[in-house]
């Protein structure tokens, strides 16, 4: 921007919280760009307006807003570089962040995407993000000719002929690494700093005999008769799929959304874990609404990610149990001066969201081994969900390694 004068606006698309807090925090932290002035546009239409209206030269949004800029600007887009911080953010085609963008990728002169998940459930991820760099010149122009190409149907649904998983062909995994690798390059912190251990522990939780069957009923039966004449019922694959997450973690909804108690397991051994930390902090990751509340009923000096404050608190120690959920809390959140202790309440699908949320506390400027204990109920589908993140994590593993080759050569 001053030296080689090559751009002159710099928009960052950023997650919420990274578009409210770290970028303006980090800019800050750097003697040579403290003399960049910023402009958040963020909140209310009136305040992002302004914010497009005060001189400045870098502009950050929250990626939920990207559709509403590009119609703002439609053809006089102003902005000739944009960063895109968490570009896996955009892996789905579909999605109206990715049309609307593609709409102005042709007045964008630089672009740069920052992910630390490039492919959280496979290479098929990879297609639309490359899009936006370089507009299809190395994977191709259309998603359909992407699969053609590298994929081949791996489960179908017989009934409509929709393919909805893909495998590569072979060969093609090598083809993809080589096809990219002049303008992806990866670097793993724990290459290039000193960034301790993280130990990631299963802890294994045996449901009793009555609460199991309940679990293996709706599991067979996909229906639930509870007391007051309640039935919780699950009506596709991926509805059961997630009324068996939430049995697992001991409480399930009901069609009111109205929670219902199934067992406690999960909560005692919260407890166990809490108690032989000794009075350190404890990070508690959870997925469902109810989670939340039931820790919160069991435990006392619970806190929550509400501001900027509870940030400064929870780093300086103040806080012994925090609550977060992994979705508001994935990206951006430097946490690791607080404690080195996680522990997943419930788990999701998403590698992406898993690997993002531990990196809270196992990241740059972590002094201690950082250790995650994943509560898995026995024999459910919580230990389906373990095996599901690995596979994909080996997979994106050796995306990672295969781009770390070209930062080599490039050395």
């Amino acid at each position: 921007m001053y030296n080689y004068f090559e751009i002159t606006k710099v928009l960052i698309i950023a997650p919420l919280r990274v578009a409210k807090m770290t970028w303006g925090q980090e800019i800050e932290k750097w003697d040579h760009l403290k003399h960049l002035k910023i402009s958040k546009v963020l909140g209310s239409e009136k305040k992002r307006l302004e914010a497009l209206n005060t001189e400045a030269d870098i502009y950050i949004i929250n990626r939920e807003n990207t559709e509403w800029l590009v119609n703002y600007y439609g053809r006089a887009w102003p902005f000739d570089m944009v960063v895109i911080d968490e570009l896996s953010s955009f892996k789905s085609n579909k999605s109206k962040r990715f049309k609307a963008l593609r709409k102005v990728r042709p007045l964008i002169r630089r672009i740069v995407g920052l992910t630390g998940t490039p492919a959280p459930n496979g290479l098929i991820d990879l297609w639309p993000q490359m899009y936006l760099l370089d507009r299809g010149e190395r994977l191709g122009k259309t998603i359909t000719g992407y699969r053609e190409k590298y994929f081949k149907p791996y489960k179908r649904d017989w009934q409509t002929g929709t393919v909805y998983e893909w495998s590569l062909k072979d060969g093609a995994e090598k083809e993809i690494y080589k096809q990219i690798s002049d303008i992806c390059i990866s670097m793993k912190a724990e290459d290039y700093l000193e960034v301790p251990e993280l130990l990631e522990i299963p802890v294994e939780i045996e449901l009793s005999t009555k609460d199991y069957n309940r679990y293996k009923k709706l599991e067979r039966d996909l229906l639930l008769p509870l007391k007051d004449n309640t039935e919780i019922e699950a009506m596709s694959a991926a509805a059961l799929s997630n009324k068996l997450l939430q049995m697992a973690n001991g409480a399930v909804y009901d069609e009111d959304k109205q929670f219902h108690i199934i067992h406690d397991e999960k909560l005692k051994v919260l407890e166990e874990i809490i108690e032989a930390a000794n009075g350190k902090p404890v990070l508690v990751f959870y997925n469902y609404k109810h989670d939340l509340e039931r820790i919160k009923a069991y435990f006392k000096n619970v806190r929550t990610l509400d501001n900027e404050s509870d940030i400064q608190d929870w780093n300086s120690g103040k806080i012994p149990i925090l609550l977060l959920h992994p979705a508001s809390a994935g990206h951006g959140l430097n946490l690791q001066a607080g404690g080195n202790t996680i522990v997943w309440f419930g788990l999701n699908w998403s590698l992406e969201l898993y690997q993002q949320a531990n990196a809270r506390l196992h990241r740059q400027g972590q002094t201690s081994k950082v250790t995650a204990y994943l509560l898995v109920a026995k024999d459910t589908i919580d230990e389906d969900v373990v095996q599901a993140i690995r596979a994909k994590a080996n997979g994106q593993d050796a995306l990672i390694e295969a781009l770390k080759a070209r930062l080599k050569e490039l050395k």
